[in-house]
């Protein structure tokens, strides 16, 4: 694997407008929530429910790409937090 050239905030960037530019007007509306991870060199990109799914599929045909993966539809992919809670019986 490649060590990537860009920064971090170049590939959120790049992702972004790659998205914007060329990937939402694709996208159906059957695909809203689901995760969409992008080759920010190239453009290619796939969707699934499942990240890991995605990220492998678009891993077996960019090797040693750097990627950006987003929730289509919401501002994150995920979360970071939560809360411990006891079970009462």
């Amino acid at each position: 694997m490649t060590t990537p050239t860009l920064s971090p905030h170049e590939i959120i960037e790049r992702g972004k407008a790659l998205y914007e530019q060329s990937i939402r007007d694709r996208l159906s509306a059957d695909q809203h929530g689901k995760v969409l991870v992008i080759d920010v060199e190239s453009g290619d990109y796939e969707v699934d429910a499942d990240q890991l799914a995605a990220d492998d599929r678009l891993r077996l045909r960019h090797p040693d790409a750097v990627f950006f993966g987003m929730r289509i539809g919401y501002p994150t992919l995920g979360r970071l937090g939560g809360s411990l809670r006891t079970k009462r019986p």
